[in-house]
């Protein structure tokens, strides 16, 4: 097959019509009209010879074909604005340009706010954003192979494996921790509350083994509710120590001995982002913030 050359303004249009599902709503994106959107979507299909689009009444919807070919588009648009961040600061030590991370959400409250204050420090021409991401599912490695963010923080070792073609590594192992009402004089036999998140992880086979945990009959939305419905009361709650970084009052945490559970949090990216200079930059400050570490007991 010979070999298709496709513009940055097609990739623009491919990644338009995936996130507003339409040609419509993508040409107000654009600043163009339905029909031209229309137009460029037949003619990208036409170069690589394959449907990328599902058309019907309620919109355009990517095919298989197309949702691979969004997410190359979205980390080519993104290493075309890397090239010029990266070209600038040849020969200046000046890192700028934007970094998307992608973060769950102890993660995002806990873990990153020191980090990108001392990046912001060092380097404050790059403009950083946090995207909190439920780790369900494909997570926040999802969000990096899809071309949505250019860095995840991410959990390993859980039921949704990194997705192949990215790179990282592993910053800390927290331990898990029983946090249950103040004063309470047999926490073990309080029912337990747990959120979605937390069902997706490894340790269940260590939960399975224990026969003092109950099977969950509250559960909430996220971590944080975890520890609010922990305080008024309602159970206990197995949870990582990101999350009991700041427990509210009326609770208290106890360890779990030293055959306890552990959740190993990493970061992960693509391979042409981990050169980058922001990329970079973002993950020594990530391994200055993460070690050693001091886990709970």
């Amino acid at each position: 097959m010979s070999a298709v050359d496709l513009a940055p303004q097609e990739l623009r249009t491919l990644v338009a019509v995936a996130d507003e599902g339409g040609f419509s709503a993508a040409a107000v994106r654009l600043g163009t009209t339905q029909s031209a959107v229309s137009h460029a979507v037949r003619g990208i299909e036409g170069k690589v010879g394959v449907v990328l689009f599902e058309r019907g009444r309620y919109g355009a919807r990517p095919t298989a074909a197309g949702t691979r070919a969004v997410a190359h588009a979205r980390r080519v648009l993104r290493m075309l604005q890397a090239l010029v961040a990266e070209t600038r600061g040849v020969g200046t030590g000046q890192v700028d340009g934007p970094l998307r991370i992608a973060a769950f959400r102890s993660a995002a409250l806990y873990l990153l706010p020191p980090v990108l204050e001392r990046l912001a420090a060092r380097h404050p021409g790059i403009e950083a954003t946090v995207t909190v991401v439920r780790e369900v599912g494909p997570g926040t490695a999802g969000a990096v192979a899809e071309g949505r963010a250019d860095l995840g923080i991410a959990t390993f070792g859980t039921s949704a494996p990194i997705p192949p073609g990215l790179v990282g590594d592993v910053l800390l192992e927290e331990p898990y921790a029983l946090v249950h009402p103040a004063g309470h004089p047999a926490p073990r036999s309080l029912p337990l509350v747990d959120w979605t998140e937390n069902c997706s992880s490894y340790t269940r086979a260590w939960w399975a083994a224990q026969d003092w945990i109950p099977a969950a009959t509250v559960r909430a939305e996220d971590d944080g509710a975890v520890l609010s419905m922990v305080s008024s009361g309602l159970g206990m709650a197995i949870m990582p120590a990101l999350s009991l970084t700041r427990t509210p009052p009326g609770t208290e945490i106890t360890g779990l001995g030293p055959e306890r559970p552990t959740r190993q949090v990493g970061y992960v990216t693509t391979p042409e982002l981990a050169a980058t200079a922001a990329v970079r930059a973002l993950v020594r400050e990530l391994r200055s913030s993460t070690k050693p570490q001091v886990g709970i007991g």
